[in-house]
């Protein structure tokens, strides 16, 4: 028997931003009610809910398989309430993995991944939805004229939208106009003020963001590990992950998290995690960047609005996130493509010289490269590290050593000093990446694309070089 109100007419209660209650009863018709962290729906007939701290609610459901939970929809706050009859617990697979995915992102904010995490994805039959009558006035769920269910409204022009968006992709002619005009347009056309993309930084841990929108210059250079937040667990789980209520899922957190902390022999917990991206965002959507089996990036958009992101938003999203991905790996095959065959020798920075001095402009900028993680800073403060810190630090010493202004994509792969991979692996968003971080921190010193595969070097200020093993 299907439901008497069709679950996808409810999606938004099922988003997590107002928390559901679960009420059951031992043998003895004692009651229970708790706060159920998430509700998911598995299919029209069958819900699960995320087991987490539920022992009192796991001994009531050996004993009755019935529970009542109530759901709220975070708009219009009309509650409906579900008779659900217990079928199954699931510790792997899909569903599992979905809301353990979602948890996870949650938990690693507040220090208590693998404290707080899912025990169990426990399957429910739905066998009644009632509107809970008086609970607000004019609040019943909308109908058609001949009492059907209305399906969820998308925005009017959708298509017309995804058509804009894959021309924008199809004519970039490079990564940073691709990045930059996509980016663009999610505002544009779907009100998506805050964007950034993040790539792999080459050390396998840590993603870095070459590109974002609504956050000012500060976003470029932003870090995440794989495994922390959203963004690094859509990198880790190479999944869409969408997260609403964020606040809520935060304070809920942190107080499991002080509860452990206060309790002998428990767990130890590791420091909170800051968001990347708003302080006080309220719902992320995060989606990886996938060719085959590669992964290229991760797309994450945030809102203030907790309920930023309807149900459809996910697919929709995940077809313009596969085109990006498409489209990064077709300009990743051709962004060595020079139109000079005759490139200069590559040459790897002489590790004894620790000192230059280049003539140029009034000012002097400190440039100091520490070999032990690959970092660069100038003036003492840090600016970029792993392959783009090396990349600069070739570039210093051979204009240092030779007066070189212009370079090649194709000697830069061809240096084993750089340890890029053998494939191609998006070398130019590593060049966006340190072109954006020397703007920010020092636009005296300037990487400029001259044509397909190539670029130049500009400084207008002296530069001192010094190389040192550790900070």
């Amino acid at each position: 028997m299907k439901p008497t109100i069709p679950l996808d007419r409810l999606s938004r209660c099922f988003q997590g931003i107002v928390p559901g209650a679960i009420a059951t009863c031992d043998a003895g018709g004692l009651p229970n009610v708790s706060y159920v962290s998430h509700v998911q729906v598995v299919d029209d007939r069958h819900v699960a809910l995320s087991c987490q701290f539920f022992n009192k609610t796991r001994r009531n459901l050996d004993q009755s398989p019935l529970a009542c939970v109530q759901i709220v929809d975070p708009l219009t706050l009309q509650a409906y309430q579900m008779r659900l009859r217990f079928l199954r617990s699931e510790r792997e697979g899909a569903l599992f993995e979905s809301m353990s995915a979602r948890l996870d992102a949650i938990a690693s904010h507040t220090g208590m991944k693998g404290v707080f995490k899912l025990l169990s994805s426990d399957v429910f039959e739905v066998l009644e939805i009632e509107v809970l009558a008086d609970f607000l006035v004019g609040a019943e769920p909308p109908t058609s004229e001949h009492d059907e269910p209305m399906a969820i409204p998308g925005p009017a022009g959708e298509l017309r939208a995804l058509q804009t968006v894959s021309a924008r992709i199809n004519r970039a002619c490079d990564l940073e106009a691709l990045l930059a005009s996509t980016l663009a347009a999610l505002e544009e056309l779907f009100g998506f003020g805050h964007t950034m993309v993040l790539v792999p930084d080459g050390s396998g841990k840590r993603l870095v963001t070459i590109a974002s929108h609504g956050y000012g210059d500060g976003g470029i250079g932003a870090e995440v590990a794989i495994g922390d937040g959203l963004v690094g667990t859509v990198a880790e789980e190479r999944r869409v992950l969408a997260v609403a209520g964020i606040d809520a899922g935060l304070r809920y957190g942190r107080a499991i998290r002080d509860a452990t902390r206060r309790a002998p022999s428990q767990a130890s917990v590791r420091p909170e995690i800051p968001l990347p991206g708003l302080p006080d965002a309220r719902s992320q959507l995060g989606l990886p960047l996938l060719v085959e089996d590669r992964l290229l990036g991760v797309l994450a958009i945030e809102s203030r609005d907790p309920a930023a992101f309807e149900p459809w938003h996910e697919a929709f999203l995940q077809v313009l996130a596969n085109q990006i991905a498409s489209r990064m790996d077709h300009l990743a095959e051709h962004e060595d493509d020079d139109e000079d065959d005759e490139s200069p020798s590559a040459r790897r920075p002489d590790p004894d010289r620790i000192r230059i001095s280049l003539p140029g402009g009034d000012r002097t900028r400190v440039f100091c490269f520490y070999k032990n993680d690959d970092a660069v800073f100038v003036d003492g403060e840090y600016l970029i590290r792993n392959v783009p810190g090396k990349i600069l630090w070739k570039l210093l010493n051979a204009h240092a050593r030779e007066r070189r202004t212009e370079y090649s994509n194709r000697e830069l792969r061809l240096d084993p000093w750089l340890g890029l991979p053998a494939i191609k692996d998006n070398l130019e968003s590593r060049l966006i990446l340190l072109r954006k971080r020397l703007e920010q921190k020092c636009p005296e010193v300037r990487i400029v694309p001259t044509r397909r595969g190539r670029f130049a070097l500009e400084l207008e200020c002296a530069v001192e070089l010094v190389e040192r093993e550790t900070a």
